[in-house]
């Protein structure tokens, strides 16, 4: 492909993109495909010989877009917005046609200055301190651009473990580093990103996963106590991850509280995590919402998230860039230049080596759209809504469980979580809108936030009609399928009746009793159930006719019987993350030495009642809920 035919293709390619983005509400939300359905569409080798460009466009429409999600489209309302728009689009173009690698200064100049003076920008929009700003005078701060916030916290979990195995160091000149590693503790909420998770497990450290209050919140008091009881415990705090908006409800932790409790803890690192919420600060109202951010020692929020830049994209700032770099410092001679000490290099500044032209979208968008139009749009999102909350609100068999202060509204159907599963499982099956669910304070909810661009009051209004209509249909086979389970009962109830009734007369009456069924002997009452066969024999299982069977989750695993039917001891190891089970003792099991919960969940042990599910079963199934439950909770 030259130069000449790229113009052309090229206008081709702006053309289908045009109308893929217009046209994209005539599309299905989701599609319709199993796993590996473009295995059999495309060869297994790649093509030989070149191959003609309509024939590679006309695959991509047929074979590539049947399996694409489509995050751009109005109907589509789940996790939170993949930034998107034409200035950003042709951003990427033009960075991708320059095609510069910019790992520092002296490999493109303008690739690190332009991504210093945006973040700068960025900042005093948002309303970071001036700490945090490269060129404020007198700052060490600055901000970069990485991949996601993953990474932010990740660079950012790795320089507070740098800071603190240095003043470790000072105090222990003569213990091992790896011995001091092992001390040093992180915490984060309980709705904090799993990505804080993520990051403690490639720093090797530990992580205290605390749980927040009723608005999702963490709030000051809970993480002193915890960092007062590690501390006598002889564990060293070193790091601690807050997060404004987090993502399964969008709450706020106490950041100011927060910051104030950390002044007894001068060496833990404080990071702030607002992925999705901080794009929001940009707005005056909702600056009170960065409350405490003086305390903070960095600071990540993704443009491509609520910015209208196309991903990647994410942002961020830190207070003293040499306490960042110093952790990750690797300067090899080639890398070097003649203006080191004069420049920020940006490949001190995270894991990846290689960096894209990214600041050039950014900019792009900016000088667009400028701060009035991401504030108008940002608040346009707001208001849409606040307009599905009120809607949930008028219909009396749903709740909102969250405070609404942004783009998402959390919901429910009034009931169980088993019907809101079912609820939001048919919905996305139609494919007329996708959502996402969460688990907040212990209870399965909808997420439904605002993504499109461009969506209108018209979107907000379908998705609830759509959404009520589903849950009409539900509701009314789950009264109807009620209405049957009862007749069903009243009919057996019935039956049994009429024969205990013929039973009373045959044995009473001599016109009906009839000799032969006494011949035949009655039959001995036994206490033992048969089960169904198994290889040809009949398994039996003394079973006392009122007693119920208990037993903890963990144990299920542990009473499997073996492959070959033998009731054999599992070889394999089992580790429950998260979780310290303590087991008490039942009378049914103390003469064998099983141990088993009591039904009440006593000491703490969440029990499961199951007197018709074998182990077996349990097994062929997968892990029950409660283990679910359990295993996600951090």
């Amino acid at each position: 492909m030259d130069s000449s035919e790229f113009r052309k293709r090229g206008t081709e390619m702006v053309e289908y993109i045009c109308q893929y983005l217009e046209t994209i509400e005539e599309r299905r939300v989701t599609p319709s495909v199993e796993p590996g359905y473009l295995r059999s569409l495309i060869p297994s080798e790649a093509p030989f010989k070149p191959e003609p460009w309509e024939q590679v466009m006309d695959d991509v429409e047929n074979k590539i877009m049947p399996g694409v999600t489509h995050w751009q489209h109005p109907h589509f309302h789940a996790y939170f917005p993949a930034g998107n728009s034409f200035p950003s689009i042709l951003g990427d173009m033009l960075g991708d046609a320059i095609g510069c690698i910019g790992f520092s200064w002296a490999a493109s100049p303008a690739c690190t200055e332009l991504e210093t003076i945006v973040l700068d920008w960025l900042g005093k929009a948002i309303g970071l301190p001036d700490d945090f700003l490269a060129l404020k005078e007198g700052s060490k701060g600055g901000g970069v651009i990485q991949t996601s916030a993953s990474e932010c916290v990740l660079v950012s979990m790795l320089a507070a473990r740098a800071q603190a195995i240095k003043h470790l160091k000072q105090q222990h000149p003569f213990v091992e580093e790896t011995q001091l590693l092992s001390k040093l503790i992180g915490y984060c909420s309980k709705e904090a990103h799993s990505c804080v998770e993520k990051a403690a497990m490639i720093s090797f450290v530990k992580l205290r996963i605390l749980e927040p209050d009723e608005k999702s919140s963490l709030r000051g008091d809970t993480l002193t106590k915890a960092m007062e009881e590690d501390e006598s415990k002889g564990l060293i705090p070193f790091f601690v991850s807050t997060t404004l908006g987090t993502t399964g409800a969008c709450g706020f932790d106490a950041l100011e509280e927060i910051g104030v409790a950390l002044q007894k803890f001068p060496n833990v690192w404080l990071h702030v995590d607002a992925a999705y919420a901080g794009n929001s600060f940009i707005c005056p109202e909702l600056k009170y919402l960065l409350k405490g951010i003086e305390y903070a020692d960095s600071f990540n929020t993704n443009s491509n998230k609520w910015l209208m830049t196309n991903f990647d994209c994410s942002l961020l700032w830190v207070r003293d860039r040499i306490r960042l770099t110093s952790a990750l410092v690797v300067d090899p001679l080639y890398l070097k230049h003649g203006y080191s000490d004069a420049a920020i290099d940006y490949r001190h500044w995270g894991v990846p080596l290689s960096r894209r032209f990214r600041s050039l979208k950014l900019w792009f968008v900016l000088r667009n759209y400028g701060i009035s139009g991401l504030q108008e749009y940002i608040r346009h999102h707001i208001r849409l809504a606040k307009k599905f909350e009120q809607l949930v609100l008028k219909d009396k068999r749903f709740e909102v469980t969250n405070e609404v202060k942004l783009g998402l509204v959390c919901f429910r159907l009034k009931g169980s979580d088993r019907m809101n599963e079912k609820l939001l499982s048919i919905i996305n099956a139609s494919g007329k809108l996708h959502m996402v669910p969460a688990s907040v304070n212990d209870q399965y909810i909808i997420r439904f936030c605002v993504v499109a661009q461009n969506s209108t009051d018209d979107d907000i209004e379908y998705a609830w009609e759509t959404i009520t209509d589903f849950a009409t249909e539900l509701l009314e086979k789950e009264q109807d399928d009620e209405f049957v389970e009862i007749t069903e009962d009243l009919r057996k109830k019935h039956t049994l009746a009429q024969k205990r009734s013929f039973f009373v007369r045959m044995v009473s009456d001599p016109k009906i009793y009839n000799p032969a069924i006494n011949k035949a002997g009655t039959p001995r009452i036994s206490m033992e159930v048969t089960s169904p066969t198994k290889d040809g024999i009949p398994v039996t299982v003394q079973s006392p006719p009122h007693e119920s069977s208990w037993i903890s989750w963990p144990l299920a695993f542990l009473f499997n019987s073996t492959d070959d039917g033998s009731s054999g001891k599992n070889d394999v190891m089992l580790r429950f993350r998260h979780l310290d089970v303590k087991m008490g003792s039942s009378r049914r099991n103390s003469a064998t030495g099983n141990s088993s919960p009591s039904p009440d969940g006593e000491n703490g042990i969440l029990s499961l009642k199951s007197p018709k599910k074998s182990p077996q079963l349990m097994r062929k199934r997968g892990t029950s809920p409660n283990m679910r439950a359990n295993g996600n909770s951090s």
